[in-house]
């Protein structure tokens, strides 16, 4: 935890859009875990899952959702905020060897987390990688060692680990796990049963990490382009023609069969295309409230998006756990016990009571300039 001496990101000289974006990430992912969108879905319980509401979950595998974008974006946004401490850090002359000791720390902590995560979804002591904190603690680590390269050796080298993936997956050949995208029957997969001795039913791999790691290192380098002297014009057109770039080459990977989009296993169209989206939605934060400063309401994520850790730990261990039943019990049960509210609307007004509430709860560390890092 530490404190700092404004909770303004503007008078603190921050990229108020990185907090804004990260904001938004962490709101869309506590509403989740708040069961909003679960809620939503089942209001019609005839035609559940249809309409806008599916964009908020997962496609089940071959195919792109709204929803897919949240965990690129976490990973791209975690490159970008990475670069800019880093940057600041030299600027007060702290060298790349001497921050790399804060770094390993913080990749192990990531690491204990998202396995810590693990054991409190089971109830009980396990060991699984597939948490999106345990792969965040491979990408920033390697999206570090290679921190101080240049652009296109930066790129390259990620360019390279999708290049790594799709050999991996299309000529390991393993007996059993020899179908590249075909859920548990892929290189992925395979690995899991090395490193874990079991399969994710979902079709998550661990190996994730190995793609995603691009999008951080990408990350990084839209942080160098944000803080760079080039004049905005310039790092807008160049987001975007990047975001755009990446959205060609991902979806002509995929229909041309090379590569089909399938977010579980992270394949290289994926990867490009939900970089791709991601690389617009930056654009088009940053033109808005770093370049015409409409920031009148940008605290209302920069409360969470600067406690990103400790809201993402909230709300995966006492909110699912305890909160959200909890506030369940004086919102939506009240109202269909005594004004008779159907119980799927109840349901759903719990759910946006419980987001307030943890939004409350930044709210309340953001007006004391309490911050957690890690």
């Amino acid at each position: 935890m530490v404190k700092i001496s404004t909770a303004n990101p503007l008078a603190d000289g921050r990229l108020v859009s990185l907090d804004v974006m990260r904001g938004m990430i962490m709101i869309l992912l506590c509403a989740e875990s708040c069961r909003i969108y679960e809620a939503i879905k089942h209001v019609d319980p005839v035609h559940p899952g249809t309409g806008l509401i599916t964009q908020f979950f997962h496609h089940p595998w071959h195919g792109l959702y709204f929803w897919d974008l949240v965990q690129p974006a976490f990973m791209f946004m975690a490159g970008t905020a990475m670069y800019i401490s880093y940057h600041r850090k030299l600027t007060k002359g702290e060298s790349w060897g001497k921050n790399l000791k804060h770094i390993l720390i913080r990749c192990l902590k990531l690491f204990i987390c998202g396995v810590a995560l693990h054991c409190v979804y089971a109830g009980k002591p396990v060991w699984e990688l597939w948490n999106v904190l345990t792969q965040l603690s491979f990408t920033i680590l390697l999206a570090y060692l290679i921190i101080d390269k240049s652009y296109s050796w930066q790129f390259a080298f990620s360019i390279g680990l999708l290049v790594l993936t799709e050999v991996l997956y299309q000529s390991a050949g393993i007996p059993g796990f020899d179908q590249p995208f075909v859920a548990g029957k892929n290189f992925g997969a395979y690995v899991d049963t090395l490193l874990m001795g079991k399969i994710n039913a979902d079709g998550w791999v661990t190996i994730n990490c190995i793609p995603t790691a691009a999008h951080t290192i990408w990350g990084v380098l839209a942080g160098k382009l944000l803080i760079s002297n080039q004049t905005i014009a310039y790092k807008i057109k160049a987001l975007v023609l990047a975001g755009i770039i990446g959205l060609i080459i991902g979806y002509s990977l995929d229909l041309s069969g090379i590569s089909p989009i399938i977010k579980r296993i992270s394949t290289s169209a994926f990867t490009l295309v939900s970089a791709g989206w991601v690389l617009l939605i930056l654009a088009a934060v940053y033109w808005l409230v770093d370049v015409k400063r409409n920031t009148r309401y940008a605290w209302i994520f920069t409360v969470v998006g600067m406690n990103a850790i400790f809201i993402y730990l909230f709300f995966e261990t006492l909110g699912v756990q305890w909160l959200n039943a909890k506030v369940a019990i004086f919102t939506g049960d009240v109202l269909h016990l005594f004004l008779n509210v159907p119980l799927g609307i109840s349901a759903v007004l719990s759910a946006i009571a419980a987001l307030i509430t943890e939004w409350g709860l930044c709210y309340w560390l953001y007006k004391r300039n309490i911050f957690f890092k890690l």
